[in-house]
């Protein structure tokens, strides 16, 4: 894995400073208070009008608190790029994440790639909250966030992949919780597993440092939902799995006293669909001469990368955007699977960039009709069964991609339905909970929390 260059880290700590500076004219950060985000990676907002579903916790909070109909995702509606937005307040036309990682374009026609630890000041263009919170004085902590990799604003850590020489590793070590030897193989072991040890570590950092902000992310209704299909009975049972470790943290909060101060949001990044069926486009691409050579050692004039139910398609040749632009459009018309295409001039309301603005940025964006998802390979038929499973990605006014926003504690008034609301009004009302500004987002601080909590 390749590091960025000392000098180049500093230059963009600098610049990312500089940027989040103007958020905090004006701003008075209140010390007292915390602000927890839960984010169950993959839960629809359709589970929470299901009664069967066994989520107590959430439903009590749900009850107690404030619970939106739905909160939409921006596009693509995958990991990385929603909880970017949720803590920077812009969509991936302004931050610039469109993956689960850092798309890297080699030369040569080569198939591009995602690579997920590239540091968090490369791939995030936008000042996050946790940024805002930590140069206003305010503590930081993240358990397994994304595109998060190397933050200097973060206070306290237990990321995704942990480090058993980091301080709160070490200290899980030293009672007991883990071993050495168990956070090597972490990325080897059950998902149900690491998301308890990731529950352990958040409940940690927040009983014995108490940080004013946490991002805490737990993984298992998503990966069950991927392989199950979403409410599945596999997915019943990691959702109620998710419950309990939402749990462990609401009863950690109210045993300690920190609930007086304490404001609790869970959120999702997205939701999920059943599919049938799946789309190869690089296929179509190898058929009309645009690609050649092996799977693994194949060149291209385009490519397409999948983001589940859509698709970022690359021409590798800038010299020859347009001429392939048209043959492009050519060939994805017309054929099973594919809803809609998107020329560059159309990102823009799709809330993307366009490539002069980021080398992030496609050149045409495919969207599936539903049962569909896209895939990277090229070779093999075009579209194969892939029955009983489950994915998102598609666009983000789907119904079935709308995501969870529930807050529950200090300055969330009883029993509050705020309708449906944009994952972009997280970060300002996280910013406002905490006595905090955020300038130039996209997204609102929600009016009936602000409200509540400025008269407390």
């Amino acid at each position: 894995m390749k590091r960025l260059a000392k000098p180049l880290q500093f230059v963009c700590a600098v610049a990312l400073t500089a940027c989040a500076i103007p958020a905090l004219l004006h701003a008075s950060p209140n010390k007292k208070r915390m602000v927890v985000v839960i984010s169950l990676d993959g839960f629809p907002a359709y589970a929470l009008d299901d009664p069967r579903l066994p989520i107590p916790t959430l439903r009590r909070l749900a009850r107690e608190g404030a619970v939106a109909a739905s909160m939409q995702p921006i596009n693509p509606t995958v990991t990385w790029p929603n909880h970017t937005a949720i803590v920077t307040g812009v969509n991936a036309s302004e931050h610039h994440v469109l993956f689960n990682g850092l798309l890297l374009r080699p030369e040569g026609g080569l198939q591009p790639s995602s690579e997920p630890w590239k540091d968090k000041d490369v791939m995030v263009h936008a000042p996050t909250i946790y940024d805002i919170a930590y140069q206003a004085g305010l503590t930081t902590a993240q358990v397994d966030w994304v595109a998060i990799y190397g933050a200097k604003t973060i206070t306290w850590k237990f990321p995704e992949i942990p480090d058993p020489n980091g301080a709160i590793e070490r200290e899980m070590i030293a009672e007991g919780t883990v071993t050495a030897e168990q956070l090597l193989t972490f990325e080897d072991s059950s998902q149900a597993w690491q998301d308890e040890m990731w529950t352990d570590a958040a409940v940690k950092i927040l009983e014995e440092h108490k940080p004013n902000l946490m991002l805490f992310h737990l993984l298992t209704g998503d990966d069950t939902n991927h392989e199950y299909g979403p409410m599945s009975n596999a997915s019943f049972t990691a959702m109620a799995l998710l419950d309990s470790h939402v749990k462990q943290i609401v009863d950690l909060l109210e045993r300690t006293g920190l609930s007086r101060d304490a404001t609790v949001i869970v959120v999702s990044d997205h939701g999920f669909r059943e599919i049938k069926h799946k789309l190869h486009p690089n296929v179509l691409l190898r058929d009309k001469g645009l690609l050649s050579g092996s799977q693994a050692h194949a060149k291209g004039d385009a490519w397409v990368m999948s983001t589940g139910g859509t698709a970022m398609v690359y021409v590798t040749d800038p010299a020859r955007k347009v001429e392939l632009s048209t043959k492009l459009r050519a060939i994805f018309t017309g054929v099973e699977g594919i809803d809609r295409i998107y020329g560059t001039d159309e990102l823009p309301k799709l809330g993307l960039p366009v490539p002069s603005a980021s080398d992030q940025a496609p050149d045409m964006v495919l969207a599936a009709t539903p049962d569909y998802v896209f895939s990277n390979e090229s070779e093999g038929e075009y579209v194969t069964q892939f029955p009983g499973k489950g994915t998102h990605g598609y666009l983000n006014s789907d119904p079935k991609m709308q995501a969870i926003f529930i807050a529950w504690g200090a300055g969330v008034p009883k029993g509050h339905h705020l309708g449906s609301i944009s994952n972009l009004d997280v970060a300002p009302t996280i910013a406002a909970l905490l006595g905090l500004e955020m300038k130039n987002v996209k997204g609102h601080a929600i009016e009936q929390i602000v409200k509540q909590s400025a008269s407390q």
